[in-house]
């Protein structure tokens, strides 16, 4: 364990997960391997176990170790797993810390991006998908706002699967975090009319059309316009938003 050294910090615990989260960062420890008992970690850090425990502690809600109890138990350093990072900004949305501004904002660019992609990658299998799609939102559009909540699901639905048919992991991971927590702000924003409703259903068959013909620069384009339209339709009804 030549790769960790004496902590020389105030605060010795962050010293200890900076020292242990550069170690597999950079490999020199592998998913699977067991970092050592908490008494060798003090030897090796020369500091408390109160500090070891604290830093294990760190490191394992960075998702980096797991802690296994038992004889055979210890800290073992896990594989990447890119749900910790959406776990953090799944909390960071349920509890409306993030200004729905700046989660718009975002949102225009991770759609733009992901529909993009989906123009230069989709087959005729996805889009077949996602005229299915389409079809369920005609359905409820027809029924009006009294359908509202189940439109929205199948709005969130689409862009999940645009994403998918990105075959970017990282769009698609950002996409289901987004849906499956943005509801939460929807208790103190004002919900859409009919009129809106047919809107968004516009966008979407413009967006299928955009990603069918693979017009890239449409699809980004629509996209975009289509999370941005729907900001303006919240800030005429809701002057403080």
């Amino acid at each position: 364990m030549v790769m960790f050294k004496k902590t020389t910090t105030n605060r010795i615990y962050q010293d200890l997960v900076e020292q242990i989260q550069d170690a597999i960062l950079s490999k020199k420890l592998k998913p699977g391997d067991k970092l050592p008992p908490q008494r060798k970690l003090q030897e090796l850090f020369q500091t408390s176990r109160a500090s070891i425990r604290e830093a294990l502690r760190v490191l394992e809600e960075k998702g980096l170790i797991e802690i296994k109890l038992g004889a055979s138990g210890g800290a073992i350093v896990k594989s990447g797993n890119i749900k910790y990072v959406s776990e953090s900004l799944s909390l960071l949305i349920q509890q409306q810390q993030i200004p729905i501004r700046h989660l718009v904002e975002f949102r225009e660019e991770v759609e733009g991006a992901a529909t993009a992609l989906a123009a230069e990658r989709a087959t005729k299998k996805d889009i077949k998908n996602l005229k299915n799609i389409l079809s369920e939102a005609k359905v409820l559009l027809d029924d009006g706002v009294e359908k509202l909540v189940e439109f929205d699901i199948i709005d969130q639905k689409f862009h999940i699967e645009t994403a998918k048919i990105s075959q970017n992991v990282m769009f698609l991971s950002v996409q289901k975090m987004i849906h499956s927590n943005i509801h939460h702000y929807f208790k103190s924003l004002p919900r859409e009319d009919v009129a809106m409703m047919q809107q968004n259903y516009d966008d979407l068959v413009d967006i299928v059309n955009a990603i069918e013909h693979k017009h890239t620069t449409e699809a980004r384009r629509v996209a975009q316009l289509h999370v941005h339209r729907y900001f303006q339709f919240l800030q005429k009804q809701k002057k403080d938003i």
